[in-house]
């Protein structure tokens, strides 16, 4: 391993709904989750980034601060969710209704019951 090879990585945040920024950066090799967010400025930017508020993960998988990138990893900085997403659903639900002729249930056989 006496390469110094640099490794590739992509930090992709979204501060809000449909604004995302994407970051192409090199670190060298056996850089860590931490000093890739210290290197791309994103602390700096968004000061109300924590690493206690909002996860990180590489292509969906949640990892840790001390874990190590490799070449192409794509790592993804999480917001903290503002609504739980049960309470979500069920209130999109409340608002269609089982009997009215929209989302899930719009498309229904003559004499089925509703939602098949």
């Amino acid at each position: 391993m006496g390469t110094d090879v640099p490794v590739t990585v992509t930090i992709v945040y979204s501060y809000r709904p449909r604004q995302v920024i994407e970051k192409v950066m090199q670190l060298e090799e056996g850089g860590t989750v931490a000093q890739a967010l210290l290197a791309s400025g994103l602390t700096q930017q968004f000061p109300e980034f924590t690493a206690a508020t909002h996860g990180v993960g590489i292509w969906g998988k949640k990892v840790g601060p001390t874990h190590v990138l490799r070449d192409q990893d794509r790592l993804e900085i999480y917001r903290p969710l503002t609504v739980d997403p049960k309470v979500a659903r069920r209130e999109r639900f409340v608002g269609q209704g089982a009997k009215k002729a929209a989302g899930l249930f719009a498309k229904r056989r003559a004499g089925a019951k509703a939602g098949y």
